[in-house]
């Protein structure tokens, strides 16, 4: 049986059991929707500049790891030093089997996605026994662990040169045609990835996540199992991230643990979840796109850039405590965004 009802400007269709919802006034979908179309007509507008266009796939892929890190930092309560251990392994899995088999980047994909969520379920445990501190030293330890097992194992690794020779992720009978359809599937993969955590924002696991960052205690002592969805948190965006590196690894037909495994990385990834909006999914988009740009625009400056890139950034956290994405929010008041936060009362 299926019944259909106008509940506060959402069109609510019950199937059975089945709950579909889908809002309908312009103010929900409109902006968004703007954006998704601005965003697609870039690799087109770029295409016959290779330079910004390559720039607008890396800071996709950078999106692509902040995105999901986002949610994580509030999801299991805990800020995690260590993204980049998964991109190393989506990286490497698919380097490897790339080279060594002959597996092409579409073969490829599965085995990465099926790396991330053994090796986060490994490594899940540690968002409850690990607290704090102890839980951001080691997941700031973890990759530099990896990194040096690249440069001892190096006729597997191949140490800083890294494994090169990988398949490219599209092969089109144009160059330039190939790096337009390889912009557009690493937008995707962001769109993807946006879509799967608002959705779970929007959801109970969100309502979890608020309570998991606000006070573990209380949510405990209310009966919520914080370790079960902390672990879930953690897979899943831990494979997202893997997800990541596997892109990265066909799309530059390269890659090394010297390059996307140390500490200056990691700060990086951290940086544009922070000036876009700590707990803000779309904060993490913009925070991507601010860095990266904000990085090449400076490279001008030579050697000095090393020193006013920082000092930007950190004068953005400290004057925008809700990040860029929160100057857009304060003149959009009315319209809907999936919050991952709750108030103390």
């Amino acid at each position: 049986m299926v019944r259909i009802e106008h509940k506060r400007a959402r069109l609510v269709v019950y199937i059975k059991d089945l709950k579909l919802e889908w809002a309908i006034e312009s103010r929900y979908w409109r902006n968004p929707l703007l954006a998704v179309a601005g965003l697609a007509l870039l690799p087109i507008i770029l295409s016959g500049f290779p330079g910004l266009l390559t720039l607008f796939t890396t800071a996709n892929i950078y999106a692509a790891i902040a995105i999901p890190l986002a949610w994580q930092m509030t999801g299991i309560g805990r800020l995690n030093f260590g993204p980049q251990l998964f991109l190393g392994i989506g990286g490497y899995t698919a380097a490897l089997l790339n080279i060594h088999f002959g597996w092409p980047a579409w073969l490829t994909l599965p085995a990465v996605i099926l790396a991330g969520l053994i090796f986060g379920l490994l490594l899940s445990r540690l968002t409850t026994i690990a607290k704090g501190l102890y839980f951001s030293l080691i997941t700031l330890i973890l990759p530099l662990i990896f990194l040096e097992l690249t440069y001892y194992f190096t006729g597997i690794f191949k140490g800083e040169t890294g494994l090169y020779g990988i398949s490219n992720i599209i092969r089109l009978g144009s160059i330039r045609m190939s790096y337009v359809a390889a912009a557009y599937i690493s937008l995707i993969v962001v769109l993807i990835f946006l879509y799967i955590v608002d959705k779970a924002l929007r959801s109970r696991i969100g309502i979890y996540a608020a309570a998991i960052n606000d006070d573990e205690d209380v949510a405990n002592i209310l009966g919520l199992n914080i370790n079960k969805w902390k672990v879930i948190c953690f897979v899943i965006t831990s494979t997202m991230i893997t997800v990541s590196g596997w892109f990265t690894a066909h799309y530059f037909g390269t890659f090394a643990g010297a390059t996307y495994l140390p500490l200056t990385f990691m700060l990086k990834i951290l940086l544009m979840v922070m000036v876009g909006g700590r707990g803000e999914i779309y904060g993490a988009l913009v925070g991507a796109y601010f860095v990266i740009m904000l990085e090449k625009a400076l490279a001008f400056m030579g050697p000095v850039n090393h020193v006013i890139f920082p000092l930007i950034l950190l004068i953005l956290l400290f004057t925008l405590p809700e990040g860029l994405y929160g100057l857009y929010r304060k003149h959009k008041n009315r319209e809907y965004y999936p919050t991952i936060r709750v108030r103390k009362r």
